[in-house]
């Protein structure tokens, strides 16, 4: 019986049966909290992976992740979404887990000023009726996104991983990185075009 409702839960995908998850889980039901796990186990892993490019760091990362939102799922109180609060639990322990390697996480501030936008754009194929949105959305089936990914800059790395290969939306992605919609937005418009610049060039711009 047990069995079936974690299997009914993990079936669940969309926003509302994410917080129907997490409320069950913030009033104490470990078959709800179970079911958390299942589904957010593989997205929580890959992003911690994308932005570590470590597989034994990121899971800790995952590993942590879980054992912080068990210890605060009581005080949880559907403010933003649940996938945007699990997302931003393990962008958090990414840099805990950073910090305690290297003395100093990567940084994850903006790394390309507005004037920058132009070449970027150049390099990306602006002009050549090259939509970069698109472009970076049908990268995720090419060979060379990942190596491609590992190039950018944090900031610019996590704000793809999540809005364009984990799928979360606008507002989730934002929620998870701390940010306004709006700043969201235009990071990630930065990001997708990097993002086809280093494919374009083969490989990186740097890091």
């Amino acid at each position: 019986m047990e069995r079936a409702r974690i299997l009914r839960f993990t079936c669940m995908t969309s926003v509302d049966a994410d917080a129907e998850l997490c409320r069950r889980a913030a009033e104490g039901d470990r078959q709800a909290m179970s079911a958390l796990v299942a589904a957010f186990r593989g997205p929580l892993y890959r992003f911690a992976r994308r932005l570590t490019r470590d597989d034994a760091l990121a899971e800790d990362v995952l590993q942590e992740t879980f054992l912080t939102a068990l210890k605060k799922v009581g005080g949880w109180r559907g403010e933003g979404t649940c996938r945007g609060w699990l997302f931003s639990i393990a962008r958090t322990q990414v840099l805990m887990a950073q910090r305690r390697r290297t003395g100093e996480p990567e940084g994850f501030e903006e790394v390309e000023p507005e004037a920058e936008l132009p070449r970027l754009g150049l390099e990306a194929g602006w002009g050549a009726a090259m939509d970069p949105e698109a472009l970076a959305s049908r990268m995720e089936a090419q060979a060379q996104l990942e190596a491609a990914l590992a190039t950018l800059a944090p900031a610019e790395r996590e704000v793809v991983a999540l809005r364009d290969l984990e799928g979360l939306s606008g507002e989730d992605t934002a929620q998870a990185l701390g940010l306004s919609l709006a700043a969201m937005k235009s990071r990630l418009h930065r990001a997708r075009l990097a993002l086809v610049a280093a494919v374009k060039r083969g490989g990186g711009h740097g890091g």
